[in-house]
C-alpha cells in the first residue's frame, strides 16, 4: 500500500511539475495568460490620482517589514506594490510618505523607492526622507504613524504586508482623516479588519500574485496559472 502510494505521489509531482514548466516556457515566449481583474490593484491608480486632485500626501506602509522571518514573502509583496505606488507619485508629483517600524528594512525601501523615481526621470524629486523610520516598538510605530495620518491628513492610505494588532488603529485613524484605503495581507487574523475598515482589500494570496499582475510578467503570471492548475488538480 505504501508503494502504490508513493508510486501516485511521484506521478502527481513529476506531472506538476511538468505543466509548471511548460507553462514557464511559454511566458519565457511571451505568452500573457488571462489573470481576472483584482480591483484593490485596479484602486491604486485612483487612490493616488485622488490625492494629486486634493494636493495631499500618499501614506504608505508593509507592515512589520519583516525580512527575517516566515513573514518575509509577504513584505517582499508589499515593496512590489510599493515600487508601483512610488512610480505613480512620482509621475503625478504627489507626496509620498514610507512609515515604518522594522530598521532593518528601512535602506531597501529606500533603494525600491529611489529606483521608481529614477525609471519615470523625476530623481530630484527623491529625497531620504520619504521613507521614515518611527519606532522599532511595535505601539510606538503606531500611535506615531497615527499621528502622522491625521495631521497630514493624507488621501490615500495603503497598507500591504504582514500586519499585527497595529491594522484595525492605523486604517481607524485613516477612515477618520478621510483617507481612501487599500489594504492586504496573508495574516488571517488581520483581514477581517481590513475588510471592514479598508475600501479595498486584497486577500492573502492575491497580495502574492499583485506584482505580477501590475507589472504583466509573462513568467511570473504563468507560474500563478500553474500553481492554480495545481489546485483543481488537489
Amino acid at each position: 500500500m505504501l508503494k502504490v502510494e508513493s508510486s501516485l505521489t511521484l506521478v502527481v509531482f513529476l506531472a506538476l511539475v511538468s505543466v509548471t514548466m511548460y507553462l514557464i516556457n511559454k511566458g519565457k515566449k511571451g505568452y500573457i495568460p488571462y489573470v481576472r481583474p483584482i480591483s484593490a490593484i485596479a484602486a491604486l491608480d485612483e487612490a493616488v490620482g485622488r490625492a494629486a486632485e486634493m494636493g495631499k500626501p500618499v501614506h504608505f506602509a508593509p507592515g512589520s517589514g519583516e525580512l527575517d522571518s516566515e513573514y518575509a514573502s509577504q513584505t517582499i509583496a508589499g515593496l512590489q506594490i510599493l515600487a508601483h505606488i512610488a512610480k505613480l507619485t512620482a509621475r503625478y508629483d504627489v507626496e509620498l510618505i514610507v512609515t515604518l517600524w522594522k530598521s532593518v528594512t528601512v535602506p531597501v525601501c529606500q533603494e525600491v523607492v529611489r529606483q521608481s523615481y529614477i525609471e519615470e526621470g523625476k530623481i530630484d524629486s527623491y529625497s531620504s526622507d520619504i521613507v521614515r523610520f518611527l519606532s522599532d516598538d511595535q505601539m510606538a510605530y503606531t500611535a506615531n504613524a497615527m499621528g502622522l495620518i491625521q495631521q497630514r491628513e493624507v488621501a490615500s492610505n495603503i497598507l500591504i504586508g504582514p500586519f499585527y494588532m497595529e491594522s484595525l488603529m492605523l486604517a481607524e485613524a485613516a477612515f477618520q482623516a478621510g483617507s481612501i484605503q487599500i489594504a492586504g495581507t496573508a495574516r488571517m487574523y488581520q483581514l477581517p479588519f481590513f475588510v471592514a475598515a479598508c475600501d479595498y482589500s486584497l486577500l492573502g494570496e492575491e497580495m502574492y500574485a499583485a506584482g505580477a499582475y501590475i507589472g504583466q510578467d509573462a513568467v511570473r503570471l504563468n507560474s500563478i496559472k500553474a500553481i492554480d492548475w495545481a489546485k483543481i488538480a488537489f
